[in-house]
């Protein structure tokens, strides 16, 4: 069943190390993201340790954020199941 929804995603990782990660998935990754990317997405920077923290977003075609997480650890990152949950509610 498709909702009609993209995935994309983006790293400051080497374009080899994302390669690895990326193999299985079936949405586009982009690789070496800067700073100046992060600041065009809305997404933090991490001062401390000079790198972007993960930064989700669901956005509707015209580009206004429908819901947003921003976490500096492995918590409190949008979970694909509640994610698939949250599209099926908006698209019904």
């Amino acid at each position: 069943m498709s909702l009609g929804f993209s995935i994309y995603a983006g790293t400051v990782d080497t374009e080899e190390e994302t390669a690895k990660v990326a193999a299985p998935l079936s949405f586009p990754v982009a690789h070496s993201m800067t700073r100046a990317d992060g600041n065009a997405i809305g997404a933090w920077w991490d001062e401390r340790r000079d790198h972007i923290q993960p930064s989700e977003f669901i956005l509707t075609k015209e580009g206004r954020v429908m819901a947003s997480t921003y976490s500096n650890s492995p918590l409190g990152r949008m979970d694909p199941a509640e994610t698939l949950t949250l599209m099926q509610a908006l698209t019904s």
